[in-house]
């Protein structure tokens, strides 16, 4: 069970058994012991998903099964409502773990580095490290290649080089075995561990190499930050065969809403080309950009992509259930979270790269010892691993309140807000600083929060690169609000030379009224007069958007 609305803060209770004279000194001790952890510095395990919708039964799927990171949540603080500020890897990681938007990265491809592109921002795990912190990477953390200048941001952001596993070489590989009985390199790829390459798959070594590190720090004196990003349930689907078995085909079901909406402007449509480019999905000669998938294919994707949550759901258990073995869960703040969601069929569509809630909306997780779980002074496991196969408050949130909300918690000082203008400051956020919902119950919504994002667009109707286009072919920006009433994006003319928007160029416009529509799925844009809505947000930091 996941306790999302509200904050589990634990005390210590009289029970029956125990006379006054006898809980008030223990009380008083637990007290003591509390407060002389709080005061000393943590330590910072982060986890990060990739393309990890919240679909989790802690957010309320009912379909998948993720014990693990549910049982973390129960012992956590669970934000329900956190987006992401792009919804495609490269922008989201850096804007995230540099707490700047991407209008200010200028990042909104993967062909630049920000610090030679934009300015040389200081990142969360660089924030750490300059203040005494030993600082690793493992897996996909940031986006790698130039994005992250080759070497994910070492030595900047990391003590010492980060770490990829091997066996990633092969994962757009012709590994799969197809019903011919030859290897394609397919988008469903269930498969034999022991006969892949290695004998392994990436996200197994990645979780083998983080242990070994949590090992290695665990009785330095140094604190540590241990990123470590999991490359599931990204596609392809390359997984042990052996999680296809959680989720029988026959008690599948399809998206709710599978038809691209009649009123969606053909801007905001992506035509999800990675998807269409592998063997088992050509085969299907689906057509170019609206053709849908056959509903028996829909069903398969669907079965892998939870049996690839299920999969990494256990790489999570066995990571935060070595915390217990080496004695490190009094000590570390454990962050959960994804770079952003993927459609499974809503809307027609099979990727992320649009600003949708199915693929903008993320998991957010905090566990904090003492906090939001009570010290565990006995020896007893806070998270065992869970084998699945054998068996918050209520705020809008963004990923650029990662940054200052995780350094608050791990008991140093939280990076000063950004100016409007902040492409000379190396150190502040754009973010905020969720610490303050740790502290109480708010059982009801905040109705002024929003949350922003942002998509380019190569044109005004799907093409080939509507996915992922380079920086100079982008013609249009959609920027996005969400509040608790409704979704409002604005595809607005942008001059990738200059980064600069038109804000009398609008070439489209989607609105949601989320209380009748909470699929999104009924564009009424062009019913609504927009004088109001003007009013109603401004996005930083270009507040002149809105």
């Amino acid at each position: 069970m996941c306790y999302g609305d509200q904050v589990q803060i634990i005390y210590l209770k009289e029970e029956d058994r125990y006379s006054r004279t006898v809980w008030f000194p223990v009380t008083l001790l637990w007290l003591f012991l509390t407060l002389f952890v709080l005061e000393k510095t943590r330590n910072v395990l982060f986890i990060i998903a990739d393309d990890l919708r919240t679909s989790l039964g802690c957010y309320g799927d009912s379909v998948v099964k993720s014990p693990n990171i549910d049982q973390l949540a129960s012992k956590s603080q669970v934000f329900l409502n956190a987006y992401a500020q792009q919804a495609v890897c490269a922008p989201s990681r850096t804007s995230m773990l540099t707490s700047r938007r991407p209008d200010t990265t200028r990042l909104y491809d993967f062909n630049s580095y920000w610090r030679v592109h934009s300015g040389n921002y200081t990142t969360l795990p660089q924030y750490f490290k300059d203040r005494g912190y030993f600082t690793m990477s493992v897996g996909k953390v940031f986006h790698p290649g130039i994005a992250s200048n080759y070497t994910d941001d070492y030595p900047y952001s990391w003590s010492t080089p980060a770490y990829h596993p091997p066996s990633f070489r092969y994962e757009k590989k012709k590994v799969c075995k197809g019903e011919d009985g030859k290897l394609h390199a397919n988008l469903l790829c269930a498969v034999d561990v022991a006969e892949q390459p290695g004998g392994t798959l990436p996200d197994l070594e990645s979780t083998d190499k983080a242990v070994q590190l949590l090992k290695s720090r665990a009785n330095k004196d140094d604190p540590f930050f241990l990123a470590v990003g999991f490359h599931k349930p990204h596609i392809p689907f390359r997984i042990p065969q052996e999680y296809l078995s959680l989720y029988p085909i026959e008690q599948m079901t399809l998206a709710p809403d599978p038809d691209v909406p009649k009123r969606l402007p053909p801007v905001a449509y992506n035509p999800w080309v990675d998807v269409r480019k592998r063997d088992d999905v050509q085969k299907l000669n689906i057509s170019f950009p609206y053709g849908p998938v056959p509903e028996d294919f829909q069903l398969r994707i669907r079965q892998y992509y939870y049996a690839a949550v299920s999969y990494m759901d256990a790489q999570v258990g066995r990571l935060v259930s070595a915390l217990d073995d080496l004695g490190l869960t009094n000590t570390t703040v454990v962050v959960f979270t994804s770079d952003h969601g993927w459609s499974l069929g809503e809307h027609g569509d099979w990727a992320k790269y649009s600003n949708f809630d199915v693929t903008t909306r993320v998991p957010l997780i905090f566990y904090v010892p003492g906090l939001t779980a009570q010290y565990d002074w006995l020896g007893e496991s806070t998270f065992p691993f869970i084998d699945v196969l054998t068996q918050s408050e209520r705020q809008l949130v963004e990923l650029v309140d990662v940054f200052p909300t995780v350094s608050h918690m791990a008991g140093l000082r939280a990076p000063k807000p950004c100016a409007d203008v902040s492409f000379q400051e190396e150190l502040c956020t754009e973010g905020h600083n969720l610490a303050y919902t740790f502290q109480h119950v708010e059982t009801g919504k905040n109705e002024e929060a929003v949350s922003f994002s942002q998509y380019p667009r190569p044109a005004d109707t799907p093409q080939m690169n509507s996915d992922l286009p380079d920086l100079k072919d982008i013609k249009v920006m959609g920027y996005s609000v969400r509040s608790w009433d409704y979704r409002y994006t604005l595809w607005l003319g942008f001059n990738p030379k200059t980064f600069q928007v038109n804000v009398s160029d609008v070439h489209a416009g989607e609105l949601y009224v989320l209380a009748d529509d909470p699929t999104e799925d009924n564009n009424v844009y062009s019913d609504f007069d927009h004088s109001v809505m003007k009013n109603m947000a401004s996005l930083p930091p270009v507040s002149y958007v809105f």
